[in-house]
């Protein structure tokens, strides 16, 4: 089972930057469907400038389309960029298992050359031709992943957070739209009450408009934080709810044996279990009401299950479980926050819980994204 570390409070951000670092969660099952299989979107055009927005700012950052600040840098990720911003029916999801089953043919391949030349005058060679086409392999298995995460944002309708130089007002740095109800939509309401409450910790301003100093690195060290704590979330859930099923399933084989009777009635229910991100209707199911009681009380023992992980779980899962993953994570920061670590600017809470509402659903959507990819390529484990 795989999560990663438990919920841990963040310093304000009146706080030095120094004191927040030590503070943030740091870095670092299988699912039961495809989240990816999904409907196509349309064709997404790059549009970023400085506007002017409604709510008592100026020069704050308005953007649609494809703007992921991290640039595929490989042929499969750009292969899939096109797809993407092609809006055809289809055509995305099969570039990507295309692309995927290129990648592991291509890996194994230099593997098994390098395995039937290891006596040969050539061994060295091809012992450098296969270290070089898994590095090669891996960069663009990166990619894969994340243009997974940037269809599942397309979904949402949410493009994500360009490159902040292209969100900077003489200093300023404003995110418009905000897109928090689209944000939080993907979230269950037992998981929505910890990210309100992952947010809660981090915004300390009053005023929702109004503007405080704050250094990049901050706002960079809360992302990626943010980011993993999502994470976190996705993988805690999935491991709850499968406890969950196996629970029904040992209740069901101690009927089976007092009552073998009753073999096809007890194991029905175990079809018409509800899991995290999509539901099995039950045609038998009473009444509207009495589900919606079910589901408050899943809720709530979900929320008390994260929250009583004991530390040996926390330290065995408090990392992404594949190095993909944990290196897709600090190439998106790094591309997103540029190099100017140092520098400070002015911003708002609002544009801060839009960064941290972003990264909670980046953190999930990559979990979604390393569980697929892992079905078709071997990643390599942290």
């Amino acid at each position: 089972m795989d999560c990663i570390s438990s919920y841990s409070k963040i310093l304000q951000p009146q706080f030095p930057t120094h004191q927040l670092k030590n503070t943030l969660l740091s870095t670092p099952s299988s699912i039961l469907f495809s989240p990816f299989n999904l409907q196509s979107k349309k064709s997404l055009a790059i549009v970023a400038s400085n506007t002017t927005t409604n709510n008592n700012s100026s020069g704050g950052c308005e953007y649609s389309g494809l703007t992921a600040p991290l640039v595929p840098s490989t042929e499969a990720g750009r292969s899939l960029r096109g797809a993407l911003q092609s809006g055809r029916d289809g055509v995305f999801h099969a570039v990507v298992e295309k692309e995927l089953v290129k990648l592991s043919y291509m890996r194994d391949d230099a593997f098994l050359r390098m395995n039937l030349n290891l006596c040969s005058d050539e061994a060295l060679l091809h012992r450098r031709i296969s270290e070089l086409r898994e590095l090669e392999c891996r960069n663009a298995v990166e990619d894969v992943m994340y243009m997974l995460v940037v269809y599942k944002f397309s979904e949402i309708g949410v493009h994500l957070v360009p490159k902040l130089s292209k969100c900077m007002y003489n200093g300023r740095l404003e995110i418009w739209p905000c897109k928090d109800w689209e944000l939080e939509s993907i979230h269950s309401s037992g998981i929505l009450e910890m990210v309100k409450e992952h947010l809660s910790s981090i915004i300390g301003w009053k005023d929702k408009w109004a503007l405080t100093q704050t250094e990049k690195l901050h706002i960079r060290l809360v992302y990626a934080a943010s980011i993993r704590y999502g994470y976190f979330l996705k993988s805690a859930s999935m491991r709850y709810h499968l406890e969950q099923r196996f629970d029904h399933i040992n209740s069901d084989l101690s009927s089976i044996i007092t009552s073998s009777n009753l073999l096809f009635s007890r194991s029905w229910p175990l079809k018409q279990k509800s899991v995290p991100f999509g539901r099995v209707s039950d045609a038998g199911s009473t009444s509207v009401s009495s589900v919606s009681l079910i589901e408050e009380m899943q809720q709530e023992n979900l929320t008390s299950y994260v929250m009583s992980l004991d530390h040996e779980i926390v330290q065995m899962c408090k990392k992404p479980k594949f190095k993909e993953a944990t290196s897709l994570i600090e190439k998106h920061c790094s591309a997103l926050f540029g190099d100017e670590s140092d520098e400070v600017v002015l911003t708002s809470s609002a544009s801060m819980k839009r960064f941290v509402l972003e990264a909670v659903a980046f953190g999930s959507f990559l979990w979604d994204a390393e569980d697929y990819v892992r079905t078709f390529y071997r990643l390599e484990e942290n």
